[in-house]
């Protein structure tokens, strides 16, 4: 039998002439790359993919399936909706220029035709929705929104009249993952419609209006932007307030501090970003040290009531942003002195009126004051 001579490499790996026979009775010459090797190359290739997972190695994750075309069917929910807004609130995680990059291109069609952001969407329309990727999908942020209902004062067909506890939000954003809203939704998920008619501060209590039809919402913040409702919060402020002072009159300018916290703060009448704001105040009840007022405002800006009364010298109770830090510190503690513990704003949203949105009659509704508000005024010397 004709042998081959051992190659250095092989003497060099190994000094078994056995093992070098080997290498060299299976054509090591032809090359570990070659074309012919089964070392390398495609036959490798075909088994590497075509392999399945070893012990204890795990399957690769499934892509998951590529976005496609939607088409949506317009029900009474979302009649009368500008498209974009329409997109904003079906598109969730979608940033809002790629939604208006995608109506500007054509790809969102209504009635298989191109449409403008602003357009009205009627009863019926077809919208055409083309595949977009999200950040994160709709059930997995529905999943982290805890289910909530919350005292309920009036409900019918068209809206929900809540009594909103402090220190719950009203809708998620600026670092809150959720509010009454998104709760709200999560707990009713046969509900086509639930949207907020106006806002409250995550420490006010009180009346919160919640439309369960597009067409209450936009009479309801109609009634709002033309103040033709009637809006009265409880406030009890620090000191004695002034009988004769009861008309605040002062324009605010809203701005983010160097911590981009936003703030409010009074400014004058020539402000360039000045807005102007009306708030009336009413005595309701005096105590030593203390003011209940009635509060109504006939703007509505951002912390309007806050700011007013803290310039006006007689910052509410309990207020983190505006108030009296010493005496809510001592409040919180129970050491001020001829008060119980306290440790929440005292502002509380106690009485609304409108126009219902179908039947046309006056609707007034009144919430009462929590029950830690009312404890507290007992502790309270006349």
């Amino acid at each position: 039998m004709r042998r081959h001579a051992a190659s250095p490499l092989c003497r060099a790996f190994s000094p078994a002439a056995t093992r070098c026979r080997k290498f060299a009775d299976v054509g090591f010459s032809r090359g570990l790359n070659s074309a012919e090797s089964n070392t390398y190359g495609s036959n490798v290739e075909r088994r590497i993919i075509g392999a399945k997972p070893g012990p204890g190695r795990p399957a690769p994750a499934a892509r998951p399936p590529a976005p496609s075309v939607t088409h949506v069917r317009i029900d009474e929910g979302s009649e009368g909706q500008r498209l974009d807004n329409f997109l904003v609130k079906l598109l969730k995680g979608v940033p809002k220029t790629h939604v208006y990059r995608l109506i500007r291109s054509g790809e969102v069609r209504v009635n298989k035709g191109r449409a403008s952001a602003d357009t009205r969407l009627a009863l019926g329309d077809d919208v055409r929705v083309p595949p977009v990727r999200r950040s994160e999908p709709d059930d997995a942020r529905a999943a982290a929104v805890p289910a909530r209902e919350f005292p309920v004062l009036m409900e019918d067909e068209h809206l929900i009249a809540l009594d909103k506890p402090a220190g719950v939000a009203v809708h998620g954003g600026s670092g809150v993952s959720f509010g009454v809203i998104e709760q709200l939704r999560r707990a009713r998920p046969q509900a086509k419609f639930l949207e907020l008619v106006h806002r409250l501060d995550k420490e006010t209590s009180g009346l919160l209006l919640v439309a369960k039809r597009r067409s209450a919402l936009t009479s309801l913040q109609d009634q709002l932007r033309q103040r033709e409702t009637g809006k009265t919060y409880a406030a009890l402020v620090a000191g004695a307030w002034p009988e004769g002072l009861k008309v605040i009159d002062v324009p605010l300018h809203k701005f983010l501090t160097a911590e981009g916290e936003r703030r409010v703060r009074s400014v004058d009448a020539d402000h360039a970003d000045g807005r102007r704001s009306i708030t009336l105040v009413r005595v309701a009840r005096r105590f030593e040290g203390y003011t209940l007022l009635d509060v109504t405002i006939k703007t509505g800006r951002t912390h309007q009531i806050r700011v007013h009364l803290a310039d006006a010298g007689h910052p509410i109770v309990g207020d983190d942003k505006y108030g009296d830090f010493a005496l809510n510190k001592a409040l919180a503690r129970g050491t001020a002195d001829g008060a119980g513990r306290f440790e929440r704003m005292f502002l509380h949203a106690r009485r609304l009126r409108f126009t219902h949105p179908a039947r046309g009659e006056v609707i007034e509704l009144e919430a009462p004051l929590p029950g830690e508000c009312e404890d507290f005024l007992a502790t309270l010397r006349p």
